[in-house]
């Protein structure tokens, strides 16, 4: 498994350089206001995400194309996958 994992191949060095001339050209104040929006940004994306997956699954179940016993072992896998990349991933979290 892989021992440590890099922010799109950038060091911590470059993370501050980053940082740096973020609160230089948009200033400490509007940081929290930039941030809230690319939060609610990405909310917005996985809610309309989510519910196109509905809208298809439901069609799908509708005309009997999905076998329903195949996507339930699937996704009972992507789970335990994201699972434990979420466990992988609080680790890195707590050390940084």
């Amino acid at each position: 498994m892989i021992q440590s994992a890099t922010l799109l191949f950038i060091g911590g060095t470059e993370v501050v350089f980053i940082l740096f001339i973020v609160v230089l050209v948009f200033g400490a104040d509007k940081i929290p206001d930039i941030a809230r929006g690319l939060g609610k940004g990405m909310r917005a994306l996985k809610d309309a995400t989510n519910d196109i997956k509905h809208e298809v699954t439901k069609s799908a179940q509708e005309n009997n194309i999905v076998d329903t016993d195949l996507t339930k072992n699937i996704e009972k896998e992507i789970n335990e996958v994201k699972d434990e990349i979420e466990d992988f991933s609080g680790s890195i979290k707590r050390k940084m």
